[in-house]
């Protein structure tokens, strides 16, 4: 669905194209049509980090292949369609379509070299990509690894994978929002691999108000079937510190658990079996569960099979968590298994936190993203006419108080990622007025009456002014200036809530 801003854009371009015609006139013409598509996240991260298996969680089908093969090199767009396909895009611009294979998943084997493709374009009829799309990635290398010539003029020597080209790395530049995704400690390489992702981002993209951080594979970090919650938090916390000027947190997540729960693939023998596991005595349960290997050859009541497929979908931890819940409640159905399954592997914080993070905020996002495109074209372009048509239009759009919103943002970048300083608790609030349309929360006043958020609202806008005629640098001043100008406009938003209560 596309919002008031993105729509304002959108009719922006069009009054464009018909001023200017052109090549230029045609990269506008793309910018209008993509506004018109859901919000694009790119999920990125090391290999076998465990990123298809989050895209496979966040669809809702277990579609992205998630071991090793030709189709995890390339980049791998998931959208919303009438019908499900897979087309090979190659590098020249040709389509092949493909059907998916027998178990519902893009194809191992491609049938075309991976260096000729620029990327896969998987549409789906999953509700889930109505207003989502997902781009999964190849693995980021270690930054030892070059990337090759062309690439690297075009995402400034970002560590991908040598193997991956010009055309994919387009694909992944072109996101409007980011998640990253972790095991374990965050090492040196790893944030010199997020700070060239993010050069090669968009613009709005790249910043701790539109890039998450994902902890995956936390079922791992105990060792067998231990809870692994007590590492987790602390650990995602410690990485969120780390990372504070990269991503706006970090949610640790069970991928596999949130995988198998979304995608429905726990089914009601899957349950009985594990029932019956339930039911063994506690030590040689306990023994059992103590690593892969004795799961796995043991003699148990379960056949080898059946326990290779459990550990496929739960691994230890999972398997463990379930025959708990059972032992507890034999009765449980396999609907609320596999709820509670779902709850375990931490997937709902993520989901809440992607909508607080880029739900609401996906207007101004694609706004955003959309005009800074618009910029590069005007700043790149030799002919006068597109480029003073171009940033007249932009002059006149960012003068609307409704687009200010997207000053914010940048403003709140700058000061998040730490290329303006501010001190600490002004770098709060204007994240907070950036980012939010609740009042009561961009003020810090969560039971106040309306009159009371007006009065702090105007209060601020005078505190921001004051700063920035007062003791800030040049740079810090034109920030301040932005915030001044927002908090006007809450109290103006405040003020006309509160004749509306009155005047019902």
């Amino acid at each position: 669905m596309t919002g008031p801003l993105s729509a304002g854009v959108a009719t922006l371009c069009h009054e464009i194209v018909t001023e200017i015609g052109s090549d230029a006139g045609g990269q506008v013409r793309q910018i209008g049509d993509r506004l018109h598509e859901p919000l694009r996240v790119a999920i990125a991260g090391r290999l076998k980090a465990g990123k298809s298996t989050l895209v496979n969680a966040l669809i809702g089908r277990r579609v992205a292949p998630t071991a090793a093969g030709e189709c995890t090199r390339v980049v791998t767009r998931f959208r919303y369609g009438p019908a499900d396909r897979v087309d090979i895009v190659t590098r020249t611009g040709e389509r092949q379509s493909r059907p998916l294979d027998d178990d519902g998943m893009v194809p191992a084997r491609l049938g075309v070299p991976a260096r000729d493709i620029a990327y896969l374009d998987v549409t789906l009829t999953s509700d889930s990509l109505r207003d989502l799309t997902v781009v999964d990635t190849p693995g980021l290398s270690s930054t030892d690894v070059a990337s090759s010539a062309r690439a690297s003029m075009l995402i400034g020597n970002a560590p991908f994978d040598d193997d991956i080209d010009v055309d994919s790395a387009d694909a992944v530049a072109t996101a409007e929002a980011v998640i990253y995704v972790f095991t374990q400690a965050v090492r040196a390489d790893d944030l010199q691999a997020l700070h060239a992702f993010h050069d090669a981002s968009a613009k709005l993209a790249a910043s701790p108000i539109n890039a998450l951080g994902v902890l995956a594979k936390v079922d791992t970090l105990a060792g067998g079937a231990g809870d692994p919650w007590p590492i987790a938090g602390p650990l995602a916390a410690g990485q969120a510190a780390l990372l504070s000027r990269t991503v706006g947190d970090v949610v640790p997540v069970a991928g596999l658990l949130a995988e198998t729960a979304e995608a429905g693939r726990l089914t009601a023998a899957d349950r009985d079996a594990l029932a019956v596991l339930a039911g063994l005595p506690a030590a040689e349960l306990t023994l059992l569960l103590t690593s892969v290997d004795l799961f796995r050859t043991l003699p148990a009541p379960v056949s080898p099979g059946i326990r290779e497929r459990l550990l496929a979908r739960l691994d230890l931890y999972g398997i463990g968590f379930a025959c708990a819940l059972l032992t507890a409640s034999p009765r449980l159905s396999t609907g609320e298994l596999v709820r509670q399954l779902l709850a375990a592997s931490g997937f709902p914080r993520l989901r809440q936190t992607l909508e607080q993070s880029f739900g609401w905020r996906s207007d101004a996002i694609k706004a955003g993203w959309a005009l800074t495109r618009l910029d590069r074209i005007a700043g790149h372009t030799a002919d006068p006419l597109v480029r003073e048509t171009i940033r007249d239009a932009l002059e006149r759009t960012l003068r609307e108080p409704a687009y200010h919103r997207l000053r914010l943002l940048d403003a709140a970048q700058r000061a998040a990622t730490g290329a303006v300083r501010l001190p600490a608790d002004r770098e709060q609030e204007l994240i907070r007025l950036a980012t939010s349309d609740d009042p009561r929360w961009i003020l810090a006043l969560p039971g106040a009456a309306i009159p009371e958020l007006a009065t702090a609202a105007v209060a601020a806008a005078g505190r921001w002014r004051a700063y920035a005629v007062d003791g800030a640098a040049p740079a810090q001043a034109r920030i301040a200036h932005v915030a001044h100008r927002g908090f006007q406009l809450l109290a103006q938003e405040v003020r006309r809530l509160s004749a509306e209560v009155h005047g019902a």
